[in-house]
């Protein structure tokens, strides 16, 4: 049986699902892999604001994320793209820093040694709490969220 709001493969996607409406923020971290998101990552986005998006979950509905990029060398700031572009399209404001939020190593022991990407990191979690703090205090003040539209969706084809 399919449920709304779901995966149709029962996984580690619907135990996201699940839980993700309590949630007021996200992180979504990721390697660099082939100069973009890593497939496993892709494939776990792809499937859980896809369900939630179908589904009329808003589970997601603008809920700040961030995104941390981490590599060896390169393909950062094409993954730091690709990761990003998930959250414009559940409409979910993106928390930046000083600069893209991308650590060089392949070990913590290596990224530690990243001090401007470690600063860069430090901005984030501050960036991402005052934002918290700031739709925390818009909800108690009554400061009520946009109004939000059906999906439209639209077949080109004819």
């Amino acid at each position: 049986m399919i449920q709304k709001n779901k995966c149709v493969f029962n996984d580690t996607v619907n135990e996201f699902l699940d839980i993700a409406g309590d949630y007021d923020g996200f992180v979504f971290g990721t390697p660099v892999h082939w100069g973009g998101v890593c497939g496993g990552m892709t494939s776990f986005m792809d499937r859980v604001f896809y369900a939630d998006l179908c589904g009329g979950g808003n589970r997601f509905l603008l809920k700040p994320a961030a995104s941390v990029i981490s590599a060896r060398r390169a393909g950062t700031t094409a993954t730091w793209d690709q990761i990003n572009k998930y959250f414009a399209l559940m409409q979910m404001p993106i928390i930046s820093s000083r600069y893209w939020t991308i650590v060089h190593g392949t070990k913590p022991s290596e990224v530690e040694m990243d001090i401007e990407g470690m600063q860069t990191m430090r901005i984030l979690g501050k960036n991402m709490a005052y934002f918290l703090k700031c739709r925390d205090i818009a909800m108690k003040m009554g400061i009520s969220m946009p109004e939000q539209e059906q999906v439209q969706f639209t077949n080109f084809i004819r």
